[in-house]
């Protein structure tokens, strides 16, 4: 299963392009707030501060009207309200890190954050071995021949805004950035909105977690076509003969976001 934002998407007036107020009355309802304690607001981009700090310092959401990226990124923000307060926490606390250090450029930290929050997909299974196959870049093998194993033990959770926005229209090389988690069997019994609170939570948990070591080679790429279902392309086995989009891994020691360091 992957999991974009059609239920918010449901509850916006749809005859016209949904505006800030619209937006605002589903934050009110579902009371999302950043880390800081703010109520989220949907206000309109002005340049006054960068966007990371704004949100935390205020809770003021920049938001374009008519703009894809910026209703997938505030949806987001309804549907995984404790992971986007984590993620724009650490974000915030980077940016203080980095001036103190007099850094002038975007550390690896703040990469690996930018690239959770625009292309993140939580990835939750019950089987250790698919999630270990994952790393490995195992991906005929799993997609392919694994295929109903994956269905029934694997969901595919999609918190990016800016991958939400590319599936509008899928494309050959299309990729999210996988955090993954381990569940006990019972998740598979939950309905699917508290599936999403239950990951939401336990992926702010990584975010927050202080021993954890952020960096862009933490993220497990997925190549998000080859889940199988989620693209018609995808029920043929050549299909993941192409190794240009279905690459093989790197292979080097790096600690992923479920806590596990792993020879990719």
């Amino acid at each position: 299963m992957l999991v974009h934002l059609n239920d918010c998407l449901s509850r916006l007036p749809m005859d016209d392009w949904p505006n800030r107020a619209s937006l605002q009355n589903l934050f009110e309802a579902a009371d999302t707030r950043t880390a800081s304690g703010f109520p989220l607001r949907a206000v309109e981009p002005d340049g006054r501060e960068p966007y990371e700090i704004r949100v935390f310092r205020s809770g003021e959401l920049e938001f374009r009207e008519n703009n894809w990226h910026d209703l997938f990124n505030a949806l987001s923000w309804i549907v995984f309200p404790k992971f986007k307060a984590a993620l724009n926490a650490r974000h915030h606390q980077a940016l203080a890190d980095e001036v103190g250090r007099l850094q002038s450029s975007r550390g690896k930290v703040r990469d690996a954050l930018t690239l959770l929050d625009e292309n993140g997909v939580i990835v939750a299974s019950a089987d250790q071995e698919l999630l270990r196959m994952m790393r490995e870049f195992r991906w005929k093998p799993l997609f392919w021949e694994l295929r109903d194993t994956v269905v029934s033990a694997t969901h595919f959770i999609v918190p990016g805004h800016a991958l939400c926005e590319k599936a509008l229209a899928p494309y050959l090389g299309m990729t999210g950035h996988g955090m993954l988690l381990e569940v006990e069997g019972g998740f598979f019994a939950l309905n699917d909105r508290e599936k999403v609170v239950y990951l939401d939570q336990r992926a702010s948990d990584r975010i927050t977690d202080p021993g954890l070591v952020l960096g862009p080679d933490a993220l497990s790429p997925i190549p998000v076509l080859g889940v199988p279902g989620w693209h018609e392309a995808n029920g043929c086995g050549e299909f993941y003969d192409d190794h240009a989009y279905f690459r093989p891994g790197r292979r080097r020691k790096v600690t992923e976001l479920d806590g596990t360091g792993n020879s990719q």
